[in-house]
């Protein structure tokens, strides 16, 4: 390593003491190697691939060959993702789950005296943004070169600096991810309520009914896919569409209501009018929860994407009732049952709806219920909007610690 080295361009001060350094200074890298599926085993040695370095609960593939001429690591080990998506698969990591053999797109890193390896690991973490600036390749399969690594330049303290940032930064980032489980338990939680809403609410067959209320086929109560009348509407009128991209799953809701003009949805789209249930009816949209009430429409009428089924209630029926009815998780997990079509494109068919049974309570009961559900879900939208935020911010905080850490606030 160089006596002193220069600042690179477009790089901060460094505080007294300190120095920029390119990794091929201080850095030397070994390539893991290439497994291919075939050499894949259920049993082994682990074979470490990105994503095992970037979720830990993600399953290993072993390796049951020999040894000779693998690159293999043990616990301590400074590895580099330089391949992947930018921004989740590039970075570096400290591995401590065994030995190992090492896949392609990863380098083992070897430290020179001069650098300690856990500080090495922040220090190439915060400077990944120009690592993730040199990188080239498919959108998702993008990767930088050796060269291109070597040259990624980083501050380098005295080594007792080193170890005294690389110690307070390893116990920031552990209570990091320790709230960052807590809220994300939170978050699920929350999520989970929604279910248990609707659990406490709709009988399932073979249970009792309240007194007054009665069993019902879907398509005795709603009328399926209806025919879209004729109606005098010139072809620049403004109308209203829905999009699949334009509902919320987790809310149930239309949250982005577009319009086109007539002639542009009037043939090839799904028809539907105001309080019309709209029930996504292909993988997996369906399962995900894309169902909402048409409402707001522009002069009561709009069309949508032809994966759409649609609920018409019937006189006396409430269109909440139907509509909180169809988003049970139960009633979304039995549907796949009964998909038609290949893969990828399966499908709900109509006659599934038309006649699965629900249980129907007099029309003031079926408002007052929906009542008290649309309070319960407008409650936990707002703790899911909060949860979310909370772990957006802790999310946030590993970054902002490594820029304090790095402009020598530490």
């Amino acid at each position: 390593m160089s006596a002193t080295a220069k600042q690179p361009k477009d790089k901060k001060a460094l505080p007294e003491g300190w120095q920029w350094v390119k990794l091929e200074e201080v850095c030397s890298f070994i390539n893991g190697d290439a497994y291919k599926q075939s050499d894949w085993d259920v049993e082994g040695i682990p074979i470490i691939r990105i994503q095992n370095l970037n979720d830990e609960s993600k399953p290993f593939n072993y390796w049951k060959g020999s040894l000779e001429d693998r690159v293999c690591i043990k616990n301590g080990d400074l590895l580099l993702a330089w391949s992947g998506t930018p921004g989740t698969s590039f970075g570096a990591h400290i591995w401590n789950r065994g030995v190992a053999v090492l896949n392609q797109h990863i380098f083992l890193v070897h430290t020179s005296k001069d650098l300690e390896k856990s500080y090495a690991k922040w220090a190439i973490n915060d400077a990944l943004d120009d690592l993730i600036k040199a990188a080239h390749g498919a959108v998702g399969l993008a990767h930088v070169t050796r060269r291109e690594v070597e040259a990624l330049s980083i501050p380098l303290p005295p080594l007792p600096e080193q170890q005294r940032m690389a110690a307070i930064l390893k116990e920031q980032m552990a209570a990091v991810d320790k709230a960052r489980a807590a809220a994300q338990e939170r978050l699920e939680a929350v999520k989970a309520l929604p279910a248990a809403f609707l659990r406490q609410v709709f009988p399932q067959p073979g249970q009792p009914l309240p007194v007054g209320w009665r069993w019902v086929r879907l398509g005795e109560v709603c009328e399926l896919n209806p025919r879209r009348p004729m109606f005098p509407r010139k072809d620049a009128e403004p109308t209203s569409f829905i999009p699949m991209e334009a509902v919320n799953s987790a809310s149930g809701t239309v949250a982005d209501l577009r319009t086109r003009p007539f002639i542009e949805v009037k043939k090839g789209y799904t028809y539907f009018s105001d309080g019309d249930v709209l029930f996504a009816k292909i993988t997996p949209c369906m399962q995900n929860g894309k169902h909402a009430i048409a409402q707001g429409l522009i002069d009561g009428i709009g069309f949508g994407t032809t994966e759409f089924h649609v609920l018409r209630p019937s006189e006396g029926i409430s269109s909440e009732w139907i509509h909180f009815f169809v988003r049970q998780p139960a009633f979304l997990q039995e549907a796949t049952e009964h998909f038609t079509g290949a893969v990828g494109q399966q499908r709900l068919p109509h006659d599934y709806l038309a006649n699965h049974m629900i249980p129907l309570p007099p029309l003031p009961e079926q408002q007052r219920i929906a009542a008290i559900l649309n309070e319960q879900m407008a409650a936990v939208d707002k703790a899911r909007t909060a949860a979310e935020a909370e772990l957006e911010t802790i999310n946030a905080l590993p970054a902002a610690l490594l820029r304090r850490a790095f402009n020598g606030e530490l």
